[in-house]
């Protein structure tokens, strides 16, 4: 992320969305947050560390330091994961402060042209566009069922082509058809209809998790859900917040806030962690926008986790077994973000046959991040190895997440570090709601 001392330009005077002085005064600097940070429990250095960020953060406001690349450096590295606001007894908002330093480094550091346009790109156009998407997901399942992908792999050359040959193990399945082709459709309860939800598809998750979306749909159905996709919602933001590009995310959110706030919906629902996080989050991001804050709030009062919602009504038990040993990793932005711990679990304890076992540390973050395993890779993989030291330490024959991104980072560690049947099973890695669609299924 950051350069040279000699191409770094920053332009001068804070930026409106800058860390505010208040929210910096919030942290007593008393250490609590540290073991709870995945990169200073690698790393061990207190500048990589909840607490030193914060002091650089608080250095640069005042004055008394520059923004300058140690600064760009150490902002870089910090995955987001808000573990630390779990530890934190002082209610410090740590991820509120990391995306407005974010914030203001993106306003001010002037990045090399090249990378300037392939970022614009990628979070201006590609995640914005459906049709590209579309075709994106075309291009990429012709790559992977041709036999293309696997050849390319069996010749070495991707040892050759530096950081993309890094980060190709990571690429996720494309799926076709894709679930923008379900986006304006209704979906009519199983039964008596007991409750009218809306179901985000997101973005990145319309191509590479369609039959996640789909199973999401049809355990919705199965629990007296009529499921409406609104045609007109779009990508939630979550990558443009996280990564500074604040107005960017406010577009989107009032884009959602048109699309879904037109019907009265029960719920509105998410099946992604990392996007619920920052769709909760609207009412903040569109905080100083008068026409929206209130919509905005109306709108995060019906979000839901499809964890959480799943957990709060009365489930349709008609369910066979699925019988196999699962363990859990946390997504860190349902569980430290929207503080969902416990709606996971209760769902995985209530599958027939399924023996859920708990492994250590499981809500600190396995590396995905966002982007941040490809950005960050070599601390990904880093803390990806710590991960699955305490998957294997249980023993699972398939590991049960709750956010896409966790779950195509696990995938890789499964593969790379996994033991006993993880190691021989492809594909050990499973959304909650792929397992209760699988036990509807089954029952007879």
């Amino acid at each position: 992320m950051a350069e040279s001392n000699t191409a770094l330009r920053v332009l001068e005077g804070r930026h409106p969305d800058a860390p505010q002085q208040k929210d910096l005064d919030k942290c007593v600097h008393c250490g609590l947050c540290l073991n709870a940070c995945p990169t200073y429990r690698e790393l061990g250095i207190e500048m990589d560390s909840p607490r030193g960020r914060i002091y650089q953060m608080v250095q640069v406001a005042s004055g008394a330091a520059p923004m300058d690349e140690s600064y760009l450096e150490h902002m870089g590295l910090c995955l987001g994961c808000r573990a630390c606001e779990t530890a934190c007894p002082s209610g410090v908002e740590y991820g509120k402060l990391i995306e407005a330093a974010r914030t203001e480094i993106q306003s001010k550091v002037k990045k090399p042209f090249p990378w300037q346009q392939v970022e614009d790109f990628a979070y201006g156009t590609l995640v914005q566009t459906p049709w590209m998407l579309r075709l994106v997901a075309l291009n990429m399942w012709l790559y992977q069922k041709s036999g293309l992908e696997s050849l390319v792999r069996s010749t070495g050359i991707l040892k050759l082509m530096g950081p993309f040959g890094k980060i190709e193990h990571l690429t996720p399945e494309a799926q076709l058809p894709t679930f923008f082709s379900q986006y304006g459709k209704v979906f009519f309860a199983e039964g008596e209809r007991k409750h009218r939800v809306a179901l985000l598809g997101g973005c990145i998750g319309n191509i590479f998790f369609a039959r996640l979306h789909e199973a999401t749909v049809r355990v919705l159905q199965k629990n007296g859900c009529e499921v409406v996709v609104p045609a007109t919602q779009g990508c939630c933001g979550a990558l443009h917040a996280h990564a500074g590009r604040r107005e960017e995310a406010r577009a989107l959110a009032r884009n959602n806030i048109d699309a879904l706030l037109q019907t009265n919906y029960d719920a509105i629902i998410s099946n992604i962690g990392g996007c619920g996080a920052t769709l909760k989050e609207y009412h903040e991001i569109l905080e100083h926008d008068h026409a929206y804050h209130d919509k905005a709030k109306r709108f995060v009062g019906k979000l839901k986790d499809v964890n959480e919602f799943l957990a709060s009504i009365d489930l349709n038990m008609n369910m066979g077994k699925v019988d196999r040993r699962v363990t859990y990793q946390d997504s860190c932005h349902l569980c430290h973000g929207q503080k969902v711990k416990i709606g996971p679990r209760k769902l995985l304890k209530l599958i027939p046959g399924l023996e859920f076992v708990e492994m250590p540390a499981s809500d600190v973050c396995c590396g995905s991040a966002g982007v941040y395993n490809i950005i960050e890779n070599e601390m990904a993989e880093q803390i990806l190895s710590s991960k699955m030291r305490n998957v294997n330490s249980v023993a699972p024959e398939q590991i049960a997440s709750s956010n896409p991104g966790c779950m195509i980072q696990l995938a890789a560690g499964s593969r790379l570090h996994g033991q006993g049947k993880l190691k021989d099973n492809p594909q050990p890695v499973k959304h909650i709601v792929e397992l209760l669609d699988e036990a509807y299924r089954n029952a007879r």
